[in-house]
């Protein structure tokens, strides 16, 4: 490594004067270095005309490798730097929905996880009021739910507000609607989300107070099948507005409606924590970050 670095500062200064110079070595140490090289390589790396340096084929290679492994030498420093910056190895658990881990903690992670690289984070799901027993219970570390808490043994962090929205594969006769109404979602083929779940409940509620009464052809919990099944299966669904990315839309040919009635079914994803993560200095690291996460992107 020491000779290479040495002949790719001879090559860049083209002179082994000026190289002597920079490296602040004597030019004859350097030609010995230099020579000792090229008897470990077996090959000739410089042409020498009078005091310029011209390098052979073998001297490209061996010039373009050095260039390579330093590199390799600074990435390896850099990375180094940043396991020792990034301090000891720690863990957390998480504890959310189904839906919340598909659709809200991926981009939260990868963030934590750049700033805490040596971070191990463990995921428990569960319903909401599952969650909620966890943090009480100290079972999990955090709990991230779609919904306000208030208990008076845990602490509640509002991270941000959604609304319900009406998703349309493509193709689906609503589309060309210019007005769509409460009670065209009457008898309407849909795919919900599981009984029980917090968005389901919400959206019975919805359905009573407007008196409507689904087709409701499917129910499931995972987020993504349903997504998947309505483009398959050419029904309607509700899903909250933060959880349907632009990209989601356009990969899975889906159309989304805006109703007034649905943007005034808003919920708040909050975070949850007990006393005793207070007490834990990693707890804090990710109440902190995640807090600070959610208002850079509202």
């Amino acid at each position: 490594m020491e000779l290479l670095d040495v002949f790719a500062v001879v090559v860049e200064q083209v002179s082994l004067n000026k190289a002597s110079q920079l490296l602040n070595i004597s030019q004859p140490a350097l030609s010995r270095k230099i020579m000792k090289l090229e008897e470990e390589l077996g090959v000739e790396l410089f042409i020498r005309k009078g005091k310029r340096l011209e390098l052979t084929k073998a001297g490209q290679i061996c010039y373009d490798h050095a260039l390579e492994l330093r590199h390799l030498e600074r990435k390896f420093k850099q990375t180094l730097q940043m396991y020792k910056s990034a301090g000891t190895h720690s863990s957390i658990t998480v504890g959310a929905s189904l839906t919340t881990l598909q659709a809200t903690l991926p981009d939260l992670i990868t963030h934590y996880l750049q700033v805490y690289p040596l971070t191990e984070i463990k995921l428990l799901t569960g319903k909401t009021h599952e969650i909620v027993t966890l943090v009480k219970e100290n079972k999990v570390d955090i709990g991230i739910v779609a919904s306000q808490i208030n208990a008076s043994s845990l602490h509640c962090e509002p991270l941000f507000d959604d609304h319900l929205c009406l998703v349309l594969p493509l193709g689906h006769p609503f589309i060309d609607r210019v007005n769509i109404t409460m009670s065209d979602l009457n008898d309407l083929p849909m795919i919900l989300f599981s009984k029980g779940t917090w968005y389901r409940i919400l959206m019975d509620e919805l359905f009573h107070r407007y008196t409507i009464l689904p087709n409701v052809q499917m129910e499931i919990d995972s987020f993504e099948a349903i997504i998947r099944l309505v483009s398959t299966c050419k029904t309607a669904t509700l899903l909250p507005k933060s959880y349907l990315r632009e990209d989601l839309i356009q990969n899975n040919e889906l159309i989304l409606r805006y109703l007034v009635e649905l943007e005034q079914t808003k919920r708040t994803t909050s975070l949850i924590y007990s006393d005793q993560a207070t007490d834990s200095p990693e707890s804090l690291k990710f109440i902190e970050q995640t807090i600070s996460y959610f208002a850079k992107h509202k």
